[in-house]
């Protein structure tokens, strides 16, 4: 699974200009490699502002959280040290190499779990994140795991959130006015109206987790032959769909060749101020919930300290609640901390979007790593569904 993002402003290549000043050679450094667009520029700069000493702050943008894994496992291979390079590191920003020594790294909880199995991430000190309380108790249980990458409230924290987004229903309102009903939930896409109108996501969690929600079940159900009419409710479905996608979902909606899909909130909030006839539902149900994490990669040898210092206040940073509503309200998402965002700082296309109903809320599900026999399972059961 993978989401694409927002690209970083202009601003960011002015700010790593004002980063950096005289002997920066001799100034610690923090190096991340950053989710594109996910920070915005000016956070770093607050950031800088905010430290007793001054530091180099060498963050790289990556375009795809799907890069940023890839990079994550190719660390272990790289060598321990890198050359100190004076300045802001905008390297990604030109398709170079990135740095070999990370201190942070953005990644999607979908690859949380992999991540703890295979090592590539170390844990982090509850005793030094001192804003970790102004996490929710969803958000801890979250990123508090066993060494096997599975949800354990006794494990240890392996992330820090700092923000997250859903998947929606995205839908033109011109074609669907001439209806007597509005799109409001996952039972909606099995309208007779919008039969082979509809695309969804090539992903088995994703597709067969909105049936499961339709019929009342969890998104991270195991079992699934135990459920009944799953099977014929997704068969249906398929009638349903023109095309499976999970990247090139928004054109054919724009062009009017579907008339709703299922997508990601952060492929599509840049669009809909810019096209009017377009919709966005976050189902009365419940959805499947997506969250960008910050990671520290594993390291061999002795820490260094000074670099984890930084690390944390990075981190603590990005959890200060005037801080956290700076990420949310520029990056055009929402934040794990609960910070009052009034509506008219968010476009009124994107208020229903951004402004996370409650109740909406908890009844929306993390995906959540599920035993190898129930992916098998969602695996066939997908394959099945789509050749009905």
């Amino acid at each position: 699974m993978h989401r694409r993002s927002f690209l970083f402003g202009t601003s960011t290549l002015l700010i790593s200009q004002m980063l950096v000043g005289c002997n920066a050679s001799k100034q610690p450094q923090l190096t991340v490699q950053v989710l594109k667009g996910s920070i915005p520029g000016r956070i770093l700069k607050e950031f800088q502002e905010s430290l007793s000493q001054k530091a180099q702050l060498k963050f790289s943008p990556v375009v795809q959280l799907r890069q940023l894994f890839k990079q994550l496992r190719s660390l272990q291979k790289n060598e321990a040290a890198q050359k100190e390079s004076e300045g802001f590191d905008i390297s990604g920003l030109f398709g170079k190499s990135p740095a070999k020594n990370i201190d942070l790294l953005t990644l999607g909880d979908f690859w949380l779990q992999e991540a703890i199995e295979k090592e590539l991430i170390q844990s982090l000190s509850r005793e030094d994140l001192q804003n970790w309380s102004n996490l929710s108790p969803k958000w801890q249980d979250l990123v508090t795991r066993n060494n096997q990458g599975l949800v354990d409230k006794q494990g240890q924290i392996w992330a820090a959130p700092y923000r997250w987004g859903s998947t929606v229903i995205i839908y033109r309102k011109d074609k669907l006015k001439k209806f007597d009903w509005k799109i409001e939930d996952w039972s909606d896409l099995w309208r007779e109206e919008l039969k082979g109108r509809i695309s969804l996501l090539n992903q088995p969690r994703e597709v067969i987790g909105l049936t499961l929600k339709k019929l009342g079940k969890s998104y991270n159900s195991e079992n699934l032959q135990s459920i009944k009419s799953l099977k014929e409710e997704l068969q249906v479905l398929n009638q349903q769909v023109k095309f499976y996608n999970s990247t090139n979902y928004i054109e054919p909606l724009i062009l009017g060749d579907t008339w709703l899909a299922v997508g990601w909130s952060n492929d599509i909030v840049s669009l809909v101020s810019r096209y009017p006839q377009l919709g966005v539902v976050v189902p009365n149900s419940g959805t499947a919930l997506w969250a960008d994490l910050w990671v520290q990669p594993k390291v061999t040898g002795k820490k260094d300290e000074t670099q984890e210092s930084l690390s944390n206040k990075w981190i603590d940073f990005c959890w200060k609640p005037q801080i956290a509503k700076q990420i949310a309200v520029l990056t055009k998402a929402n934040s794990p901390i609960d910070t009052e965002i009034p509506a008219s700082e968010i476009p009124k296309p994107l208020q229903n979007l951004l402004s996370a109903n409650p109740e909406v809320f908890e009844k929306s599900e993390f995906l959540l790593p599920l035993s190898s026999s129930a992916v098998k399972e969602y695996d066939s059961l997908f394959r099945e569904m789509k050749s009905s």
